[in-house]
């Protein structure tokens, strides 16, 4: 029975050893049977994610303190403010940070949180998955950064409703030349995207001349564009 035991310990052990991934080194005793499992730190583990490390590696190295954005700073703003007031700020730079003169001073901001800034202000991660030429306009959620020389109370990255008008890089101009010169051919229609119409363009010579006149038309009104959804340049 002590045996099955021992085994039962030294079985406890391997678990917590693979659960764990470090040890240290353990020594039990049980009735005059002592069992111990060997740990130590794993050296091929990944280290641990830490944010602050990571925003410390954005802030530029050598510029005067002043100039330092809201990540690189430590800023006591008034949430009892009134918005769209004028305030200013007690701001320290952050430890490790290197910057030159004074790492104490002051900066104006105005009373609002980063989600209300202007869309000036900020920088949002462009999205290319919907259509910006769809009707009713479709609108797609991402995240927006407030750029560095601006202070706001809240989190500077937060979610925003955003229209979609992005574009692939089709020229109007050059979609509208090629309509007019080869669409005959299909040409407009392959340059947009469109390559089963273009096919069919090319072989029934622009539907004798006359799917040719109207997709002229159509492009000259922008009513045409882009197979993708994207808008013209």
């Amino acid at each position: 029975m002590s045996l099955i035991q021992d085994h039962l310990k030294y079985i406890a052990c391997l678990i917590i050893i693979f659960l764990t991934g470090t040890t240290e080194e353990v020594y039990t005793n049980y009735e005059g049977v002592a069992t111990y499992a060997l740990k130590e730190t794993n050296t091929n583990s990944t280290p641990v994610y830490n944010k602050k490390e990571e925003i410390l590696s954005l802030c530029p190295v050598g510029i005067l303190c002043t100039e330092l954005g809201g990540d690189c700073l430590k800023c006591t703003l008034n949430t009892n403010c009134i918005y769209g007031a004028n305030y200013t700020a007690n701001c320290t730079v952050l430890p490790q940070v290197d910057c030159i003169g004074e790492q104490h001073f002051q900066k104006k901001y105005i009373c609002r949180y980063c989600y209300q800034t202007e869309h000036w202000e900020h920088e949002c991660h462009q999205k290319n998955s919907c259509s910006s030429v769809a009707s009713p306009q479709q609108y797609y959620r991402t995240n927006c950064t407030v750029k560095d020389d601006i202070l706001c109370l809240g989190r500077r990255t937060f979610m925003k409703n955003l229209p979609c008008n992005w574009t692939g890089g089709h020229r109007w101009s050059t979609a509208l030349i090629l309509s007019i010169t080869l669409g005959g051919f299909g040409a407009d229609r392959f340059y947009l995207g469109h390559w089963q119409i273009g096919l069919g363009k090319l072989f029934s010579f622009g539907g004798f001349g006359v799917w040719t006149l109207i997709d002229v038309v159509l492009i000259s009104i922008h009513y045409l564009g882009p197979a993708d959804g994207s808008l013209y340049i």
